[in-house]
């Protein structure tokens, strides 16, 4: 008997010791090409979410220690066992014989419950017996059946459904979101979303798109309609008059200011022919008309300019709605506008700038998008915590969209299960698995000694009693 037959059922075999034919041993490596870098010797290395941790380890050291106790039990009713027999042959009756029965049974029941714990794991002994080393070579078979599993009985649309209704996430939500913390954390973790995903935008890409699309919006819609009706409007309501009256006060001043300069030009279109004194007469003569015009139209709502203005732009406001030419006429003027260089550069340029805005009031936390934003969520909070319509709407979208995604990607996620396991080493994966496990299946190896030892003493004192 090999020294790790019962005390040690976890321990590897070599390459090409006790493993049994090539069949089985192709069975047994649980790998599938591929499924993960190549280790020495051509072995699968374990992927790294799978590694072999120092919990796991103190676990194999807490599954060794058992083995060794239910091993040493096995050892004890074996030993009684041989000085019953002993006892019950040196010609004394009576007790041993009850012992002897109990401790072969015993054995028994150690011995049965040995092979099936190590059948898990590995062959037992290192005999390919059939049916044994289950988790290394129906390893993918078990990865196959947990995903199938999974998908059946926690994937399924009443499922999902059910534990949705029960968790009244629309209560629980508005509740979290109307405390103020809570609040603040969502906002900062929306404003780091935003900031993170206009820092990977690319400037160009962008600026090119939002250009072309307002190009394109620009050119599609008819402006000189809005226009017209817009302008019919500020004239209808006098809005246009107060420009009219800066501009009359604006051009007083100048007229003030610029006086000399103003008789200048009209003196120097005179001919050569008039006289000097004559050309300055006339150059302060049209100043002062000019100068008067200006006074006059500024002080006076009423005044005949101010009505040839309105008249001026009513009609051009009607042009611009109904008539053909003019409306054509803006058209043109506003392609060729869209169509200058310094234009698309204003376009292109909008971006940066509203880039550089929101990343500053994103970074901010005192800022308004972000304190709008913290208002808001709280706002919505509170009204979803109370409001059962909303309740029950949102509540309604989340169940009909992760039964949609549940229901449509159920394959695929119960094959990341299956996938995931197929690329586990065998052997790494059966050490793991018992890591975890195996310290509670030495007690089925204890209370097998115990039960069959029991079972035994009961069979022969049955037997000896109908016997006697």
């Amino acid at each position: 008997m090999e020294r790790t037959d019962l005390s040690e059922p976890d321990a590897a075999p070599e390459s090409g010791k006790g493993t049994g034919d090539g069949r089985d041993r192709g069975r047994g490596t649980g790998t599938r090409a591929g499924a993960g870098p190549a280790g020495v010797g051509g072995r699968t290395s374990p992927p790294p979410s799978f590694a072999f941790t120092a919990d796991d380890e103190e676990k194999r050291r807490g599954v060794r220690r058992m083995k060794l106790t239910a091993t040493g039990l096995l050892l004890l009713v074996t030993l009684i066992f041989v000085l019953a027999t002993w006892a019950k042959n040196s010609g004394i009756d009576g007790w041993p014989g009850y012992v002897a029965a109990a401790a072969e049974a015993g054995m028994v029941g150690a011995l049965a419950d040995w092979f099936a714990v190590t059948a898990l794991f590995k062959h037992p002994l290192g005999i390919p017996i059939p049916h044994t080393a289950i988790i290394p070579t129906k390893k993918d078979q078990l990865g196959t059946s947990l995903g199938s599993f999974v998908g059946e009985n926690f994937l399924s649309g009443d499922v999902v459904r059910t534990r949705l209704r029960a968790l009244q996430l629309g209560a629980r939500l508005g509740a979290w979101l109307a405390e103020p913390a809570h609040a603040d954390r969502v906002t900062a973790e929306l404003s780091t979303a935003l900031r993170g995903a206009l820092t990977v935008l690319r400037d160009s890409d962008v600026q090119a798109v939002v250009g072309e699309a307002i190009t394109r919006r620009a050119e599609a819609a008819e402006i000189a309609p809005g226009i017209g009706k817009t302008l019919d409007k500020v004239v209808a309501d006098g809005a246009h008059h107060r420009a009219v009256d800066l501009i009359c006060t604006r051009a007083q001043h100048w007229l003030i200011e610029h006086g000399d300069s103003v008789m200048d030009a009209v003196q120097g279109g005179a001919p050569g022919w008039t006289p000097r004194f004559v050309d300055r007469k006339v150059g302060e003569r049209v100043y002062k008309e000019l100068l008067r015009f200006v006074t006059e139209m500024r002080d006076s709502p009423s005044h005949p300019a101010r009505g040839a203005l309105d008249r001026f732009l009513a009609d051009f406001a009607a042009d611009l709605q109904a008539d053909t030419e003019t409306r054509a006429r803006v058209e043109r003027m506003k392609s060729d506008l869209l169509a200058r260089s310094e234009v698309q550069d204003i376009i292109a340029s909008a971006w940066s700038s509203v880039r550089a805005m929101i990343i500053s009031a994103a970074d901010d936390e005192r800022s308004e998008l972000r304190l709008r934003a913290r208002t808001s969520l709280m706002s919505f909070g509170a009204r979803l915590a109370t409001d059962g319509r909303m309740q029950q709407k949102l509540e309604g979208w989340v169940e009909e969209t992760v039964v949609y995604v549940v229901t449509t990607y159920r394959a695929e996620i119960t094959s990341l299960i299956s996938d995931t396991v197929a690329g586990w080493d065998a052997e790494h994966t059966s050490r793991k698995i018992e890591a975890h496990i195996g310290r509670d299946l030495q007690f089925i190896r204890i209370n097998g000694t115990v039960v069959g030892a029991l079972a035994g003493l009961v069979i022969y004192t049955v037997a000896h009693a109908l016997g006697a």
